[in-house]
């Protein structure tokens, strides 16, 4: 019996499929298979009741899972605690939404390739809604996201808020949400939602909203004249600075959006939480030499 089988059935446990499996720790799901076949034979035990569907666990199966999950955590307590993180190696995957990729992003990437030079990253940018659904299917280690994530399984750091400013074309002067359409984040985020409902109420049937989840082409609208819109002032600076967009005021303000570094508590890796404080102290630093 050997680590790595222990760590491949952990996985495959996790994930309900040697398909999965081989897919988070880079091996073919021969090589899976043959490591649980292995493990089993040691073992002189059935771990998993084939079956259609996913994998599920026997009884023996169960109680591997619980010496599993307190393996991986002493690895995780000797990485921490002995090894140099500068030798940490493997495949870091992060999710991000694009308020955040246009934000810090960056310093955080150099940041934590600056701590683990040899840690190879996936990158994601997509709405929060993928995010979060990709971290509870495992397919993300760390989600930069609109937050928290409401789930027992699911750790979330806070991060720094963005406040939402109204702008509008320097060269349209029009500032009337009866006259000229107003465009926001994508149509399944939690902004856009409440922003619907406040506008619906102040506004009124004759409201016209426009939804995007690009927010570089949204201030792009906004500058051509086509639409108004709220936006993290950080993000419009470059075109505050041209001149292309002013700030204006409707009257009211929507909520600030709230973020958080979300990731699975279990199984714990050491690498995770320390990259969420990592994202947090980033964020923090950005947060305050720019403009609110």
């Amino acid at each position: 019996m050997t680590f790595d089988q222990i760590k491949t059935f952990l996985w495959v446990a996790r994930l309900g499929g040697f398909r999965r499996a081989g897919k988070r720790l880079n091996l073919s799901q021969p090589a899976i298979s043959t490591r649980i076949a292995n493990l089993e034979q040691e073992l002189r035990v059935p771990l998993f009741e084939r079956g259609p569907g996913e994998l599920v666990l026997t009884k023996q199966g169960t109680l591997l899972l619980s010496y599993a999950e307190q393996m991986l955590f002493v690895e995780e307590e000797i990485k921490q605690r002995v090894a140099n993180p500068s030798e940490t190696e493997g495949l870091f995957r992060v999710g991000a939404s694009e308020t955040i990729a246009q934000a810090w992003l960056p310093d955080f990437l150099k940041a934590l390739s600056e701590e683990y030079p040899r840690v190879n990253v996936d990158l994601t940018v997509d709405i929060s809604l993928n995010l979060r659904s990709a971290l509870l299917e495992r397919k993300l280690d760390l989600a930069l996201l609109m937050g928290p994530v409401s789930e027992f399984s699911v750790e979330n750091v806070d991060l720094p808020s963005f406040d939402l400013h109204w702008y509008r074309a320097s060269a349209n002067p029009q500032t009337d949400l009866t006259q000229i359409p107003v465009i926001s984040y994508s149509s399944k985020t939690r902004p856009y939602r409440e922003l619907m409902s406040e506008l619906s109420r102040r506004v009124g049937p004759k409201l016209r909203v426009f939804a995007s989840a690009s927010l570089s082409a949204s201030l792009k609208m906004i500058a051509a004249g086509i639409a108004v819109g709220p936006y993290p002032r950080a993000l419009a600076n470059d075109f505050l600075a041209s001149g292309q967009i002013v700030e204006f005021d409707p009257g009211f303000r929507p909520q600030p959006l709230s973020f958080t570094a979300s990731y699975l508590s279990e199984p714990r890796s050491f690498l995770v939480e320390n990259s969420a404080e990592m994202a947090r102290a980033v964020a923090v630093d950005w947060d305050r030499s720019h403009p609110k």
